[in-house]
């Protein structure tokens, strides 16, 4: 490591001490203390609107030189709208209950003492992601109200659109008196940053990596930290023989056509043969209207004009555009075991108007999200009443699925007695 370096390495190390400083004064603000460190992002927000979308437009600028894909400039861009969207996000999540402090359940052992769990803060949570300034609104906001300070660092892409949204995080943070450490910027974008923080686990106690495959692999195989993994959302839409069509295809132009470069898009639509001739027209006028590319099997491409015939390969694919996969199967079991080997975790949904089905789907499938006869768009911390989300988790850890605040908080056991003493 050279001298460079080894001074990175220590100004980052530095960070986290600061950070988790911090962390102690946070978690034990109130919750009107944290609400009234979000209010006044909020305001913020709306009060540097123009200097936050003229550092997206340099971003912006930045990924059509570079040659970005239009998913990728499409999670980037920031408008007005999507401006109020974080602000809503924001009034969402000081609208939602603290978590810090509650107590679950008490049991009393037969010597006396009585036993329950305390919900607490995490400490200092690491956010690496790709993309998507919005993060650098949601993410603090959940970590903050929920008693952990968060380490940003996004990627070159949004490099001055987080900026300026950290800009405001700190100013707002100040303004209610508080140290601004409480949401960090990693102010380096080099890989050697990123592969520092993930040594520092006497620092950092939580990393989420949210972007694409290959950098929720790389952040997984070189952390000491803990990591919740954000893999590919490969989310499928059953056609049952039994579905009402018209939702059917409700349900696949909402998901694959809506906003189709997020993780909650349909990626792939599995039918049933049974309706399959009648659907896959319905499927054909989607893709002529909307200009969607299909990889399909043999039969189902032969009847749909934007297709070429697909490989197994085609069917593990986030295509994060308006490219989709398509499998006709002979049944039910069929269907589960092609969505099973093929499902990346994330979202599925079926369409079906047999109830008994529906309910067996959601028995044998075990992705973060399962839904039945509702869109895919629906599988996000916000639409599912967590204010907003920090992420997506795909790992059966202590978190599996849309992360809100509960979510970023663990337990500890808290026992009282009167005296009681094991063998004295």
């Amino acid at each position: 490591m050279n001298m460079q370096e080894n001074t990175e390495k220590k100004e980052l190390y530095d960070l986290t001490l600061r950070a988790k400083e911090a962390a102690k004064t946070l978690s034990t603000l109130t919750s009107s203390q944290k609400n009234d460190v979000l209010a006044a992002m909020a305001k913020q927000l709306k009060a540097n609107q123009t200097q936050i979308l003229e550092a997206n437009a340099k971003d912006i600028q930045y990924a059509k030189d570079n040659e970005l894909a239009d998913a990728m400039v499409d999670r980037l861009l920031l408008d007005e709208e999507r401006v109020d969207g974080m602000v809503a996000a924001l009034e969402n999540v000081m609208a939602l209950p603290d978590p810090v402090g509650e107590m679950g359940p008490s049991s009393l052992r037969p010597n006396g003492i009585r036993v329950a769990k305390m919900r607490i803060p995490l400490g200092v949570v690491l956010m690496i992601y790709e993309a998507r300034p919005n993060v650098a609104v949601e993410a603090a906001a959940l970590t903050l109200k929920s008693g952990n300070v968060v380490i940003l660092r996004g990627g070159k892409e949004a490099w001055h659109s987080n900026n300026a949204i950290i800009d405001c995080w700190h100013q707002a943070i100040e303004s209610c008196g508080f140290s601004k450490e409480m949401v960090c910027i990693v102010p380096s974008q080099s890989h050697e940053a990123v592969n520092h923080l993930l040594q520092f686990r006497d620092t950092i106690d939580l990393v989420i990596p949210r972007g694409g495959e290959r950098l929720i692999r790389a952040v997984t195989d070189n952390s000491k930290i803990p990591v919740i993994q954000h893999f590919k959302g490969v989310c499928h839409l059953y056609v049952d023989k039994f579905a009402d069509l018209d939702k059917a295809e409700k349900l696949l132009k909402d998901g694959k056509v809506s906003r189709p470069g997020v993780c909650n898009a349909l990626e792939s639509l599995v039918i049933h043969k049974d309706i399959a001739d009648e659907f896959l027209k319905r499927v054909n006028a989607l893709g002529n209207e909307f200009g969607i590319q299909f990889k399909a099997d043999k039969d189902s491409a032969s009847k749909l004009d934007n297709a070429e015939v697909a490989s197994d390969e085609d069917y593990h694919n986030e295509y994060l555009s308006l490219t989709m996969s398509v499998k006709q199967v002979d049944s039910y079991e069929d269907a589960v075991e092609h969505i099973q080997n093929h499902s990346s975790s994330h979202t599925e949904v079926i369409v079906t108007k047999d109830i008994d089905r529906g309910n067996e789907f959601v028995k044998r499938i075990n992705s973060s999200v399962v839904m039945v006869n509702a869109s895919s768009r629906f599988s996000d911390g916000g639409e599912l009443g967590l204010g907003a989300e920090i992420g997506i988790s795909t790992s059966k850890l202590h978190a599996y699925g849309p992360m809100g605040l509960v979510q970023l908080t663990t337990e500890k056991y808290v026992v009282t007695g009167q005296g009681q003493a094991k063998h004295y």
